[in-house]
């Protein structure tokens, strides 16, 4: 479920960029360059959950 949760949501706040971005800057929406963008973010943002470590730091006195 946190792999789909984290793609919806990239795809859509990456869409809405693409959208803002090519509004701004007088230039055809291309909806398919978001989709990319979006994988290409969920999958940066899965590695580098993979690589981060969960354990928290032991407390030194």
């Amino acid at each position: 479920m946190q792999y789909i949760g984290t793609f919806v949501w990239s795809f859509l706040l990456i869409s809405l960029v693409n959208y803002v971005v090519s509004a701004v800057q007088n230039v055809p929406f291309d909806f398919m360059v978001g989709v990319y963008i979006s994988i290409g973010v969920s999958i940066l943002i899965f590695v580098m959950s993979a690589v981060i470590p969960n354990e928290t730091a032991a407390e030194k006195h």
